[in-house]
This record gives C-alpha cells, sequence and structure tokens, in this order.
C-alpha cells in the first residue's frame, strides 16, 4: 500500500470528530482507496455505496423527501447488517443532485458516522443549496507529492529526516545523496503523482506501463469534459489541452490568442472556473504589488495555469520521450516540467500561487507568504542559476529578507538567497495552525 499523508487525517477524523467527512479532489488521485485501506486496516465495519454504479442508490438521493427517507434507503441498500456507529462511505457523491444538503439531519439525528468522497465536486457544488460547515469537515487531496514518491521507492524516513535538518539549518547535504535525491527527482518529473502511475513504476520498472496509466487518466478528464454542453466542453477540451503548449512557451502564461484571436476573457471564463474547481487545473496569479497580503493585488485575468500532476504533463508534452528527462538531453526545455512540479508540491503544501511579471523588474517564477512576509521562488533548470537579475530588482525594490532559489546544485547562501536543490520543494510547507491569541478589551470606563 502506497504510503500518503491523508491516511493520518482521516484517522484524526474517524477517531477525534463528531462531524462527517468530505474528501474532494481531482479524479485519480487515490480518494477512494484509501478510505478503503484505512477502514480494512483498522477493521472499521463500513457500508460502501456508490453513486456512479449503483442507479438506485442516486435514484435515492434524488427522490427522497427528507434525510430519514433517505437513511432508511441506505440501510436497505447495504450488503450487511447495518448496526449503530457503523461507517457509511458514499463514493462519487457528485452524481447526486444534492448530497450534502442533508448530510446535517444525518449527522445529527442519527448513530451513524458519514464519510463522502467524489471529484469536480467544485464544479457542482454551486448547484448545492447550502453546505453543513458545522456538521462537515472537508479533506482535499492531491496527486502523491514527492515525498510521498521517494518513500514508495525505497527512501527511508531516516535520510528525509536527514535532508529536512539539512533545510532547516542550511547544511550542505552528502553529496552522494544529493545526487542519488536529484536522480529520483527526475524521475518524478517523468511519473508524477498518481497512484495508479506510481504503482506502475514501483512494481514494473517500465516508463511506458506508466505513460499508459497517464493516458487513462487523461482520457477521463476528457470524459469529464464530455459531460457537460456542447459549446462549453469545446472551449474546456481547448483549454485543457492547450495547457502543455502554453507552458512550454518562453512566459508560459495562459495567452487567450492562441485559443481565438478575437477571444476575451469573459468569455471563457466559465471554462477556467471549471478546470480550477475540479482539481485538473492549477492556477497561479499574477499580482501587481508583490506586498503582504498577495490576494490584495491579484489580476484575474493574467495567470498562468499548471497541470494537476507533473507525470501527466511529462506525458502530453513529450509524448513517449520522457527518458529525455533521465539523460538531461540539453535540447528539452526543463523550464516548464519544473515549474509545474514546483506548482504542484506548494498546492499540496498549502499555499495559494501566485507569480510577478512587471515590464520594468522582469519575472517573479512563485511567490508565497510565510506569515506576514513575501518569499519570491525562482526555479532554475540549467547551469546558470544565479543569474537572475529579476530578483535582484525586486530584492532591491520591496527589501526582500529572503529569496529561495530552487536549482539542481547543493545548498548554498548569499546574503538574502538561498540556493536549494529542487528536491527541497517538499519542505516548503505553509504553517496552518495559527496560535492562540488572547484580547481583552479594556472596557472599566463602560461598566
Amino acid at each position: 500500500m502506497l504510503y500518503r499523508k491523508s491516511y493520518e487525517d482521516i484517522k484524526q477524523w474517524y477517531y477525534n470528530s463528531e462531524k462527517a467527512l468530505l474528501v474532494d479532489g481531482a479524479r485519480q488521485v487515490g480518494k477512494t482507496t484509501l478510505i478503503r485501506n484505512f477502514f480494512n486496516d483498522n477493521n472499521i465495519p463500513f457500508v460502501e455505496i456508490n453513486l456512479y454504479d449503483n442507479q438506485t442508490a442516486l435514484d435515492a438521493f434524488n427522490t427522497s423527501k427528507d434525510s430519514k427517507e433517505l437513511l432508511v434507503k441506505l440501510i436497505a441498500l447495504s450488503d450487511k447488517n447495518v448496526e449503530d456507529g457503523m461507517t457509511f462511505f458514499i463514493d462519487e457523491i457528485q452524481e447526486a443532485f444534492d448530497a450534502i444538503t442533508p448530510i446535517k439531519f444525518l449527522v445529527s439525528n442519527s448513530n451513524y458516522k458519514f464519510v463522502f468522497s467524489g471529484s469536480l465536486l467544485g464544479v457542482k457544488m454551486k448547484n448545492i443549496q447550502s453546505i453543513g460547515v458545522g456538521y462537515i469537515n472537508i479533506h482535499k487531496m492531491y496527486p502523491m507529492d514527492f515525498e510521498e514518491f521517494a518513500i514508495a521507492n525505497g527512501v527511508s524516513k531516516k535520510t528525509i529526516n536527514y535532508l529536512e535538518k539539512c533545510f532547516q539549518k542550511r547544511e550542505t547535504v552528502d553529496s552522494i545523496v544529493h545526487e542519488q535525491m536529484m536522480k529520483l527527482f527526475n524521475l518524478y518529473l517523468i511519473v508524477g503523482g498518481m497512484p495508479d502511475a506510481v504503482n506502475e513504476y514501483v512494481t514494473t520498472h517500465n516508463l511506458r506501463k506508466v505513460s499508459d496509466a497517464h493516458i487513462v487518466v487523461d482520457q477521463g478528464y476528457l470524459a469529464d469534459i464530455t459531460k457537460y454542453d456542447h459549446e462549453e466542453k469545446l472551449l474546456i477540451e481547448d483549454i485543457y489541452n492547450l495547457i502543455p503548449n502554453e507552458l512550454n512557451q518562453q512566459n508560459k502564461r495562459m495567452i487567450l490568442k492562441s485559443l481565438n484571436e478575437k477571444a476575451r476573457f469573459y468569455q471563457y471564463e466559465d471554462s477556467f472556473v471549471w478546470l480550477l474547481n475540479s482539481g485538473v487545473g492549477l492556477f497561479t496569479y499574477n499580482v501587481d504589488n508583490p506586498k503582504y497580503p498577495l490576494l490584495a493585488s491579484k489580476e484575474r485575468t493574467l495567470f498562468k495555469l499548471f497541470l494537476c500532476d507533473v507525470g501527466l504533463l511529462s506525458t502530453k508534452l513529450l509524448n513517449g520521450n520522457q527518458i529525455k528527462i533521465l539523460n538531461g538531453e540539453v535540447n528539452l526545455n526543463f523550464g516548464a516540467i519544473y515549474e509545474n512540479v514546483v506548482a504542484q508540491e506548494l498546492t499540496t503544501h498549502g499555499y495559494n500561487l501566485f507569480f510577478s511579471n512587471n515590464k520594468k523588474r522582469g519575472e517573479i517564477d512563485f511567490l508565497i507568504e510565510e506569515e506576514s512576509e513575501v518569499v519570491p521562488i525562482e526555479v532554475k533548470s540549467g547551469k546558470d542559476y544565479k543569474r537572475h537579475s529579476a530578483l535582484n530588482n525586486l530584492i532591491e525594490d520591496f527589501n526582500v529578507k529572503k529569496a529561495y532559489i530552487l536549482n539542481n546544485d547543493n545548498i548554498c547562501i548569499k546574503n538574502e538567497r538561498i540556493y536549494l536543490p529542487i528536491y527541497m520543494i517538499m519542505f516548503l510547507k505553509k504553517k496552518n495552525q495559527i496560535e492562540d491569541q488572547i484580547v481583552i478589551p479594556d472596557i472599566s470606563s463602560l461598566q
């Protein structure tokens, strides 16, 4: 079984929460398998109902007049003896008109636990009457990140801890360890993080079979697109198929003229929203003023569009020639692939994606926020990684205290510039826990 960090999140929910759980994520990222594995590993009895395969169950969700009637039908649909405390696992919930609204009534008025899973939830939820946030925990799943991939390929926790210590203390990584990690990272650029592709590689080490797994995912995404009305389907499909080509251009930005010479953003906005909400596309927005908070100067119509999985991008972009990545062929445009993997890692680790493109200063690949500071990130795939005039301009103009330059060499520090081997992107993680901030106002004169 592949190691997934989300396993611990499901465990925490099951043993510590009275709420339902909703596991959201793009197709084929491993949601269903992970939920099943958790229940089976811990000998927890559960009832699984798939709304895609079971038309009767889907009808139950769509026709029940209230949650009490729905619960009676769910119990009747089970092939097990349903007892108090058991868990209902409802998969592919996006197939129902509205499977979310009844949750708060099911949770508060029954003795059962509920976990829901599905893809394209962000698309479907726009028609839902009410999301009972007080009754449901929402967990977002992504393809396997590089750390999970490394563990799947036999990298020990001891090695991961050693590398994290080097990252935190800015210490040089042992040269042999560094060389092997770079080779493994280049392999990740080909295999990516889709569990089926990773399983194929770990089992067979056959890159052709890995590519076949990506093609299945690609066909699944295209099949999802075809479910929409004809005109919108064509727009989404055009954009999706254009992503590899646009990333392969020098500035990597999504240019509407590539779709249509007279195209305007408002004409395509719904199609871009579909790619964002489905989890298939990762949007990186330009910020005009790279100061905290970045969201305040986000430009909605100027963005880069990455794919949710770097392995899928490599298959679509290189079309069977992915071995060139391992061979380090100089005529290959590594920039698009490197930036996509960084976008994927940052998203998985909780960051919103921004970049900065300014005619005067130049372009910065990514900007993240660490506490109240903006930290620029440059991604360099070549040997000239210490040449970065745009970053120098940003540091000078905005008094930047820290900047990361991700590259192929070992750790090095020069003033504000921290040069990191690209595989250390796995240690850039957004802090989600906010410390207690107790504030007691002085109202003595008001009493």
